[in-house]
């Protein structure tokens, strides 16, 4: 199969003192606010699970005749334990049980929704749910069930969105069955900074690529924070101008090799972990939380742009 190019971002629309945790959604109009934003240079959208947050992205581009592509995620919950996770995957027989119903009622949620919307362009069956510190750990034989599945219900292509270090061994018996590989690269958390970032991303891509001859690969995450409070990433190696910085290499050399590139993110999440405010999850976007630009969009959405800051920046 072939994967159309264009400019892919990532969106997930969680404003102040909303979560998906809480089950406190974006309204239309916010999510309508944030589609707007982003078509003016983005193409293709991926969405990270079939809550009412997605149906609700879905709804609008199609009210509003938005002309995205979408990428629709599962969200996968732990159908094992996993010992090898830093801040505990420990489940009760009870639990993992549940989480297996919950996760065939996502599947259902997400046939509905691809079959339903024109603009669900393929479906992701997971997201990091097979790396060695994942809390939500999928056996892999079960990714193939629910693969399968989903072919058998929807006409969309199917991936899973996975770090580029399992599709090398374990996820070999998963590719058989995907129209496509999903990789996700993080210099940053791999304590790279910016004089080797792309050099690094352009490694952990191929080692994917050359694993797998003729099938097709894209990214489905790549990115830099603009904060952090030292926890997986140095202070010193968050900054809007080293997101920009990577930001300009990763598309320099995507939009050349035509490698279909979804970048994290759109928007700051504040909800992502930890309390603290300088917590590294909370700063991937390329907006600010408030939908004004950092400085990597500051020229392309001039109008976005804060007068003080314009002024302060000249």
């Amino acid at each position: 199969m072939e994967l159309e190019h264009g400019n892919a971002i990532c969106y997930s629309g969680y404003r102040e003192d909303q979560s998906p945790l809480e089950g406190v959604f974006p309204t239309y109009e916010q999510i309508r606010e944030d589609l707007l934003i982003l078509k003016k240079n983005w193409k293709h959208l991926r969405l990270y699970d079939c809550s009412p947050h997605a149906e609700i992205v879905l709804k609008v581009i199609h009210d509003e005749g938005l002309p995205f592509q979408v990428m629709l995620g599962l969200d996968m919950a732990a159908e094992m334990s996993n010992p090898h996770c830093p801040w505990g995957a420990d489940f009760s027989e009870e639990t993992l049980a549940a989480n297996r119903e919950r996760n065939h009622q996502e599947i259902e949620r997400a046939i509905a929704l691809a079959n339903r919307y024109e603009s669900v362009a393929s479906v992701s069956v997971g997201n990091e749910a097979s790396v060695e510190w994942t809390d939500h750990m999928v056996p892999v034989e079960r990714l193939v069930s629910h693969v399968k599945e989903l072919k058998d219900a929807i006409k969309q292509p199917i991936t899973f969105c996975e770090n580029y270090v399992p599709w090398t061994y374990k996820l070999e018996p998963l590719v058989e069955v995907l129209d496509f590989i999903s990789v996700h690269t993080y210099p940053a958390w791999e304590y790279r900074n910016m004089d080797d970032a792309l050099e690094y991303t352009r490694e952990n891509y191929h080692s994917v690529v050359d694993h797998y001859p003729g099938k097709p690969v894209v990214i489905t995450e790549a990115g830099w924070t603009t904060a952090s409070n030292g926890r997986g990433i140095e202070p010193w190696n968050a900054s809007e101008e080293l997101q920009a910085h990577y930001y300009e290499e990763l598309m320099e050399w995507t939009n050349r090799e035509k490698v279909l590139t979804y970048v994290f993110e759109a928007f700051d999440e504040p909800w992502k972990g930890s309390p603290d405010s300088l917590e590294p999850e909370k700063h991937w976007g390329l907006f600010n939380v408030d939908r004004t630009p950092k400085l990597v969009m500051r020229e392309t959405y001039a109008e976005l742009v804060p007068e003080e800051a314009s002024e302060g920046s000249v």
